[in-house]
């Protein structure tokens, strides 16, 4: 089987191959054409935590990365791909206060913040819990690029929480676009007793 995934920003080429991997029948390999050394990287952790071998080979514009049959003494442990295609445990909070993730160039946050919330969505286990406020309410109302894995997390069983004082600042009440509002005590009620808490 092969996939073009050629454009494709992470996680996608990651999360791709994994949809990919699991429909492939015994003896069958997988071949994946990118074009960025991240992507080829990624693909070679995620195949060595799934157990099979991976080889690289280099074209003129782009690279082709051949998976092969999950081996019989695969290891228990291995890397975890940097893309964040990991499994993150049903018991995990994500908290979401800003519009971009990570500081430095703010066009560069917004697009990480999407990728990982594309990443989330694509979890075999999602968060229990994601709760949005300050500048992370602008990711749940209408027009937000991610409503569409947003809503796929929620159909997962993710509960999806926006604080209502920050939809009220930014006048964004009414556009309320997945999952519903809370309150800051229900908040501090989350974070004080997750058990694990991912904060953004």
């Amino acid at each position: 089987m092969t996939i073009d995934a050629r454009g494709k920003a992470c996680p996608q080429p990651v999360v791709l191959a994994l949809h990919a991997l699991a429909e492939l029948k015994e003896g069958e390999n997988l071949e994946v054409w990118v074009d960025n050394d991240a992507a080829v990287e990624n693909l070679k952790r995620m195949a060595a935590q799934k157990g099979r071998a991976a080889s690289v080979q280099k074209e003129p514009d782009y690279w082709r990365v051949m998976i092969g049959e999950e081996a019989q003494d695969a290891p228990q442990s291995a890397p975890q791909p940097s893309c964040g295609c990991t499994i993150m445990g049903a018991d995990a909070v994500v908290a979401i206060g800003s519009d971009t993730m990570g500081r430095g160039s703010e066009e560069l946050g917004h697009a990480l913040l999407k990728s990982f919330l594309y990443a989330l969505a694509q979890l075999e286990t999602p968060p229990r819990t994601m709760l949005f406020f300050n500048g992370g309410a602008k990711w749940t109302v209408e027009g937000s690029p991610s409503l569409e894995d947003l809503r796929e997390l929620e159909s997962r069983g993710t509960e999806i929480l926006t604080c209502g004082t920050c939809l009220d600042y930014y006048g964004l009440k009414e556009k309320l676009a997945v999952g519903s509002v809370t309150n800051m005590y229900r908040i501090a009620e989350i974070l004080t007793q997750a058990d694990r808490l991912v904060n953004l």
